[in-house]
């Protein structure tokens, strides 16, 4: 390597320097504020620090599980390169004197405090994407522990017990099942996932095995209502909105809800060059005017929803032959469900009238759904709170992306708060 040439682990410290900015101390706050210490421990709290160094160094040694030459890393959930990791974070918990369990979804937690009250969950997840990044899910994992390490680090006491999480699966990228942990820790997700097979022909169950776990007692990491105070989570924002308006906190109103379904326009196959213009139906060209009319229908609404057709699918895809089928995804997003399904009606409505001009049709059906999930006020309120007690600015904003947080929201109160990434780029080296 060129002696002016930047090493990964260089150029990871100057992203952490510019992503962490106030962050170390906003951590620490959210923690006191969610749950009251002895006044005499609030009164002096800015003497209880988060160790940024230390940070640091947490960030540089995960980053070695699973790293790509052009930087990030690859960390499937279910891997051997995830499994490596677990152990390096299992084993920071335990020297940060915390309680260690697995449960048998494979979630690794780690408490802190044996009061008889309700705990305060906070945390993230440590896998990635394929070519993933450094940072998301990350962030909020090493962070959690930290918080834990600087808590004990000043001798605080907290009134509720804490507890560190690092949720199994949340990109989804092995098995095709997002946010798998906290799923199963919310009971939206169960026995029915066990026997999914993966490209080598191994099972969830299988897996699941590996990671020391029994998939029979899998319902066991159900957390029942009530047994959470809350969740928080913090994470890297998804999107340019933080690191464009130079706010370094974002306080998440709540994360979107999802609705994908799957079309296909059927017309019918003929010789190109002999089937004149006005006597085709091809299932292309109308697939094509659907894909405006989903952009344009998004358009129209006022708000941060999106609408994406990914790809579209061609049959039977010869240069010579009018395209008798074309498939393919709608997906929207937005936090107000009624937003999604009114923007679904007006699609609708176009691909009739698209039909009709082409003389073709189209059939969609819903294929995967997620509720959108709110943020707790109260807790929005503590997240401003503590940003504004240090100086630092907030917005509010949605989270455009699906996190664990969505899971957890489902039993107990839920917050999020993002701080910026560079352009606004996630699942990515850079």
């Amino acid at each position: 390597m060129n002696s002016t040439e930047e090493s990964p682990l260089e150029r990871l410290a100057r992203n952490l320097h510019t992503i962490t900015l106030g962050l170390p101390a906003f951590l620490l706050w959210c923690a006191l504020l969610l749950s009251p210490v002895a006044q005499a421990q609030s009164a002096n709290s800015s003497r209880f620090h988060i160790n940024s160094q230390r940070l640091q160094g947490t960030f540089e040694k995960l980053s070695e599980f699973g790293r790509n030459p052009e930087g990030g890393v690859t960390r499937l959930g279910f891997s051997e390169t995830d499994l490596a990791a677990r152990e390096y974070v299992t084993g920071l918990m335990r020297q940060a004197g915390l309680e260690v369990r697995i449960d048998p979804a494979g979630n690794i937690f780690g408490l802190r405090g044996s009061e008889n009250l309700p705990i305060l969950l906070f945390g993230s997840h440590i896998d990635s994407v394929l070519h993933g990044g450094n940072f998301d899910g990350d962030v909020g994992s090493l962070g959690a522990i930290e918080v834990m390490r600087a808590l004990s680090d000043g001798n605080v006491k907290t009134r509720h017990p804490f507890e560190a999480v690092i949720w199994t699966n949340e990109e989804g990228d092995h098995f095709g099942i997002g946010t798998l942990g906290s799923g199963v820790a919310s009971g939206s997700l169960g026995t029915e996932i066990v026997g999914r097979k993966d490209e080598q022909g191994l099972t969830v169950g299988d897996w699941l095995r590996r990671y020391g776990q029994n998939p029979a007692q899998l319902t066991d990491a159900r957390i029942p209502r009530g047994a959470l105070a809350a969740y928080l989570e913090l994470h890297v924002e998804q999107s340019p909105t933080l690191y464009e308006a130079k706010v370094p906190i974002g306080i998440v109103q709540g994360i979107v809800g999802i609705k994908e379904w799957g079309c296909v326009v059927t017309g019918f196959a003929n010789h190109a060059g002999t089937t004149p213009m006005n006597r085709r139906q091809d299932a292309l060209a109308a697939a094509s005017k659907d894909v405006l009319a989903v952009r344009d229908a998004v358009r129209a609404e006022e708000g941060r929803q999106v609408g994406t057709v990914g790809y579209v699918r061609v049959a039977p895809g010869a240069r010579n032959v009018v395209p008798s089928r074309a498939e393919f995804p709608v997906e929207l997003r937005d936090l107000d469900a009624a937003k999604v399904d009114r923007m679904w009606e007006h699609i609708q409505q176009r691909f009739a009238d698209i039909d009709r001009a082409e003389n073709v049709e189209t059939r969609c059906s819903l294929v995967d759904h997620s509720e959108p999930a709110r943020a707790d006020p109260k807790l929005q309120t503590a997240i401003r709170e503590a940003a504004k007690s240090l100086g630092l600015d907030t917005t509010d904003l949605p989270s455009l992306a699906g996190q664990d947080a969505q899971e957890i929201a489902r039993i107990a109160p839920m917050a999020m708060a993002f701080i910026p990434s560079k352009d606004g780029i996630s699942h990515s080296p850079k």
